[in-house]
């Protein structure tokens, strides 16, 4: 484990549906274990992150280091600009997304809890994702991960409701 600068880190780049950003996974190139997750990210103007969404078994959280737009934060819009630091709680009412409506890249720190197993519910497409072996934005082989519709749900025994 040793210290590590953002600038010696390539990014990466994601655009997907309507989310476009780039990641720098800061904790991953520290090799800081697996307990705390952070990743430094960049909207460009006009764009968004992941889906809105929670995690039933991570707490998140985002510190802005530069620019403005806002965050989706339990169904309501909330403004952010340098400085902000806003919680995610694991539990419905910390369902997010960050959007950038400005003319200015958008930088912040994201930080998470890295538990597993952990399940994230996706309440606009109304669909769950489920991970166990490792924890969601880790790069560690897992044994059990899948996207599901909940209209795809079965009952318990045999498909029964």
């Amino acid at each position: 484990m040793e210290p590590v600068n953002e600038t010696d880190l390539e990014w990466s780049e994601y655009a997907r549906g309507d989310a476009a950003f780039r990641r720098k996974r800061l904790s991953a190139a520290a090799d800081a274990g697996e307990d705390l997750g952070c990743s430094l990210y960049e909207l460009p103007p006009g764009e968004r992150s992941w889906p809105y969404h929670y995690h039933a078994g991570n707490a998140e959280a985002m510190y802005v280091l530069a620019g403005a737009g806002f965050v989706r934060l339990d169904d309501t819009e909330h403004r952010v600009a340098a400085g902000a630091y806003v919680p995610f709680p694991a539990r419905p009412e910390g369902a997010h997304r960050v959007v950038n409506d400005g003319d200015e890249p958008l930088r912040y720190l994201a930080v998470s809890t890295m538990r597993e197993p952990d399940v994230i519910e996706y309440p606009d497409s109304d669909k769950v994702g489920v991970f166990a072996g490792s924890p969601p934005g880790s790069r560690e082989r897992r044994h059990v991960h899948g996207y599901f519709r909940n209209e795809d749900a079965v009952g318990y025994w045999d498909g029964e409701d």
